[in-house]
C-alpha cells in the first residue's frame, strides 16, 4: 500500500475521541423522567457500543411502554435536550492523542475523515462539537439511520461515494472503536477494525473479538500513522 492510497476512516466517538463524563447516560435517565415520569438508573441496560436508538428501545421495553416510533423520536428529542445541559457540568475529555491525531491526518489529503457511531447525528455534533473536534469529520453513519449498528456502514460508504464520486472497497475502509460492537460493525462491512481499549473493554476483552489492530490508546501517534500506513 503506497502513503497515497485513499482511504476511508470511520470513527466511534464514546470511548475512542472522547468520554463525556457521563452526560450521555444522565440525559437518558432525565429525559425517561421528562417523558413517562420514571426514573431509573439504568444500570442494567446495555449502553456500551448500542445505538442511542436501540438503547432507547431497550428502556421502553424494560419499562413496558409501546416502542413506537413516535414515542423513540420523542425520547430521542428530550434525550438531545437535556445532553447540550449535561455536557457543560460534566468532567468529559478528549482521549490521549485524539486531538494530535486528527490534525495530523486532517492535513493527509488521500485521507477521508468520517464518523461511524451509535450516536444520533444531533448527539454527535453536540458532542464533538462541545470537545472542539466536530470539524474534522466530513460526514458520518448515525443512529438516525439504522438501530442496529452493522447496518450503519454501507451508510457511510453512500455518503463517501456522494462526496468523493468513488466507491470506496472494503480493503480501503479503517473502523476505530472501543467496543466489539465497533469490531462487529467493521467485520460486517469488511473493513480493517482497529479497537482501541480507551472504553469501558479492556485490552483482553477485545482481543476475544479478533480486531485487526489491537492498542492501549491513540497516543503514539507517529507511530500509529506508520503501522497502519495512513
Amino acid at each position: 500500500m503506497t502513503t497515497m492510497q485513499r482511504r476511508l476512516l470511520l470513527f466511534d466517538i464514546d470511548g475512542t475521541l472522547i468520554h463525556s463524563g457521563g452526560a450521555g447516560v444522565h440525559a437518558l435517565k432525565k429525559a425517561l423522567t421528562e417523558r413517562h415520569g420514571i426514573e431509573d438508573d439504568l444500570g442494567d441496560i446495555e449502553i456500551a457500543g448500542m445505538t442511542d436508538s436501540g438503547i432507547v428501545i431497550s428502556i421502553l421495553k424494560k419499562h413496558k411502554i409501546p416502542a413506537t416510533q413516535e414515542n423513540i423520536a420523542g425520547f430521542l428529542d428530550s434525550y438531545v435536550h437535556f445532553l447540550s445541559i449535561e455536557l457543560p457540568h460534566r468532567k468529559g475529555k478528549l482521549l490521549p492523542g485524539v486531538l494530535e491525531l486528527l490534525e495530523k491526518l486532517k492535513l493527509r489529503k488521500h485521507l477521508v475523515l468520517a464518523l461511524l457511531t451509535g450516536n444520533v447525528s444531533r448527539g454527535a455534533q453536540l458532542k464533538l462539537g462541545h470537545y472542539g473536534v466536530w470539524h474534522f469529520f466530513e460526514f458520518g453513519a448515525f443512529a438516525d439511520d439504522h438501530p442496529d449498528r452493522n447496518q450503519l456502514g454501507p451508510f457511510a460508504r453512500a455518503r463517501a461515494k456522494e462526496k468523493h464520486g468513488r466507491e470506496f472497497s472494503a480493503a480501503e475502509i479503517d473502523v476505530i472503536g472501543d467496543t466489539p460492537r465497533d469490531i462487529a460493525c467493521g467485520k460486517a462491512l469488511g473493513a480493517r477494525t482497529i479497537a482501541v481499549a480507551t472504553g469501558t473493554w479492556s485490552r483482553e476483552k477485545l482481543a476475544e473479538h479478533d480486531p485487526d489492530y489491537l492498542i492501549d490508546d491513540l497516543s503514539h501517534v507517529d507511530r500509529l500513522i506508520n503501522t497502519l500506513g495512513w
